[in-house]
C-alpha cells in the first residue's frame, strides 16, 4: 500500500470539478467514525464480499442491506464489493442476455417496465441509481461498515458507458467508432447495451479519473473493483491509481489475471480465474485432481509472492450465467468451498451464496433469495474463524506457504504453514471410498468435526466427495 500523501495535490488537479458533482456531495456525514486505512495485515485475513443490491433483498434498496452489515462480520467480511451503484441507462437497456439479446423496448410497452437493465450500462459515474435509494442512503451504507471496521469498495466500470451518458452528446470524441463515424459498442462481445470508450483520448481518461476521485474524496469509498481492467490500457491504471492513491491508502481489485496489472502497486488483487475454472473441472470430473497442483504450479511461476489473487466458486456472473454451485460442481461443491478459503488469497463470498442460494438470479429484472442461515452460514463462518485465527492461512502479501501433497487422481491434498502454524487440506474428489497417505506426524484437530486424530505418516480413508481440515496441535 502507497504511504499517504498531502491531500493538497488532489484538491490543486481535481477541485475545479466538484460542482459537477451529486448535488450534496460536500455534505458527508460529520458524526462518521474514522476507519483506519486498509493495511496488509488486514488482506491477510481478509474475506470479501461481493453485495448485489438490487437482488439482495425484496425492497432491492442500500437500506436494507445496510441492516444486515453487522452480521457480516461473523463471516470474517472485511471488505464489501458494491457492485454498480449508478443509474442505468435506457436507451438500449438490456431485457435478456446472450446472442440473441433483446432490449427492453423489443416488449410490449405494458411489460417494459420490469426489465431494470445492467448494472454495467452506466449512465452517470457520479450519481446514485435511484433504485437503490438515495445518496444518504448510499453514505449511511459506508458509515454502517466502516463503524463495524469493514472497507466499502465499488465496481467501477471504465471500459465502456450506457448509451444515455452525457459524454456521447458533449464528448463524442471519448468514444471508439467505426468507418462510418458511429460510436460502437465492444467490439467482439454481445454488450450492445454499451458503447465503447476511447483510451486514445486523453481528456477522456482525465475525466475518468477525476470521476474515480470523487469517490474518494467526497463519499469516502475505499477503493475499487475495475470491471474488466485488462480490457483498459496498463498504462491508463498507471496515470490513475497512483492519484487515486495519493488521496487515501486504497485496495484495488481487478477484473482480470494479467501478472503486469498487480506490478509497480497498482492492483493490489485479480482474480484467480484458472483456479475457479479447475474448480469447476475438477468437480465435474472433466479433470482429475492433479490439475489442481498443476494449476498452481502455474500461478507460482507467473506471480510473484506478493499478488493476491481472489478464489472464488460464485459471483453474479458465473451464478446468473453459468448456473449455481450445485449445477456447476454438484457433490463438491462444499469441498471447493472449502478450498477457496484455505488456498492462498482472498475468499470471496457472493450476496446468497451464505443463504444457501439455489437459483440463478435474474440478471436485468428484480429478484431474491430467503435470507435462511443454515449449512452455508455455518460453513463460512467457521472457516472464517481457521482464517483469522491461524497464521497458517494468511493469504495476503506475505502468504503463508502451500505445498502440495502427492496423492494421486482422485484426491487434492496440500499443507499449509507458517512457523509453528500448520493447516492441511485433504478432499476426495470422487465417487469412490479412497485412502490416501499422508506424510505428516503428529496429533492433529480435524476442524470440521472436532476430533482429535493422530497422522502416522500412513493412509486414512476419505469416503467420496467428503474432505478433512487438519490443524496441527
Amino acid at each position: 500500500m502507497k504511504k499517504l500523501i498531502a491531500l493538497c495535490f488532489f484538491i490543486t488537479i481535481f477541485g475545479c470539478k466538484d460542482d459537477q458533482k451529486q448535488p450534496d456531495a460536500n455534505t458527508v456525514s460529520e458524526d462518521k467514525k474514522t476507519l483506519q486505512p486498509i493495511s496488509a495485515s488486514d488482506l491477510e485475513t481478509a474475506v470479501i464480499y461481493e453485495a448485489n443490491i438490487r437482488q439482495y433483498s425484496p425492497e432491492g434498496t442500500f437500506a436494507q442491506f445496510t441492516k444486515d452489515i453487522p452480521q457480516l462480520k461473523q463471516l470474517g467480511v472485511k471488505v464489501i464489493w458494491l457492485m454498480p451503484v449508478f443509474p442505468i441507462s435506457e436507451t438500449k437497456r438490456k431485457a435478456t442476455g446472450g446472442a440473441d439479446s433483446k432490449f427492453a423496448t423489443d416488449f410490449p410497452e405494458d411489460e417494459q417496465a420490469k426489465y431494470l437493465g445492467s448494472y454495467y450500462a452506466v449512465s452517470d459515474f457520479t450519481k446514485i441509481n435511484p433504485e437503490f435509494g438515495t445518496i444518504e442512503d448510499f453514505r449511511s451504507l459506508v458509515k454502517t461498515a466502516h463503524d463495524n471496521g469493514i472497507y466499502v469498495i465499488l465496481d467501477w466500470v471504465p471500459n465502456h458507458t450506457g448509451w444515455d451518458h452525457e459524454w456521447l452528446k458533449t464528448n463524442p470524441e471519448y468514444y471508439t467508432k467505426n468507418d462510418k463515424g458511429e460510436v460502437v459498442h465492444p467490439e467482439g462481445t454481445d454488450w450492445t447495451d454499451v458503447a465503447d470508450l476511447n483510451y486514445d483520448n486523453q481528456d477522456m481518461r482525465k475525466e475518468m479519473i477525476e470521476d474515480m476521485s470523487y469517490w474518494i474524496s467526497q463519499e469516502d469509498v475505499d477503493g475499487f473493483r475495475c470491471d474488466v481492467a485488462g480490457s483498459v490500457p496498463t498504462d491508463f491504471w498507471e496515470q490513475a491509481i497512483p492519484k487515486l492513491r495519493a488521496q487515501k491508502d486504497i485496495f484495488m481489485l481487478a477484473e482480470a489475471w494479467e501478472p503486469e496489472l498487480l506490478k509497480d502497486e497498482l492492483f493490489d488483487m485479480a482474480y484467480g480465474w484458472d483456479r475457479h475454472h479447475a474448480m469447476n473441472a475438477i468437480a465435474k470430473g472433466e479433470k482429475d485432481a492433479t490439475a489442481w497442483t498443476e494449476m498452481m504450479t502455474t500461478d507460482a511461476e507467473r506471480y510473484e509472492a506478493d499478488d493476491i489473487l481472489m478464489n472464488f466458486v460464485t459471483n453474479h456472473d458465473e451464478n446468473s450465467w453459468n448456473g449455481t454451485i450445485k449445477e456447476r460442481m454438484g457433490k463438491n461443491g462444499e469441498i471447493m468451498t472449502v478450498l477457496s478459503y484455505l488456498t492462498p488469497g482472498m475468499p470471496l463470498i457472493y450476496s446468497g451464496q451464505e443463504y444457501d442460494l439455489d437459483h440463478r438470479l435474474l440478471f436485468f429484472e428484480k429478484d431474491s433469495f430467503p435470507h435462511t442461515k443454515a449449512r452455508t452460514w455455518k460453513l463460512l463462518q467457521k472457516l472464517a474463524q481457521l482464517k483469522q485465527t491461524n497464521s497458517a492461512l494468511h493469504g495476503g502479501k506475505q502468504a503463508a506457504t502451500f505445498t502440495p501433497i502427492d496423492s494421486g487422481k482422485n484426491v487434492i491434498a496440500f499443507s499449509r504453514s507458517n512457523g509453528t502454524d500448520e493447516v492441511i487440506f485433504v478432499a476426495n474428489v470422487s465417487s469412490e471410498h479412497v485412502k490416501t497417505s499422508l506424510p505428516q506426524q503428529g496429533n492433529y484437530l480435524d476442524y470440521m468435526s472436532n476430533n482429535t486424530l493422530q497422522l502416522k505418516g500412513e493412509a486414512i480413508a476419505l469416503d467420496a466427495n467428503t474432505y478433512k481440515v487438519l490443524v496441527k496441535q
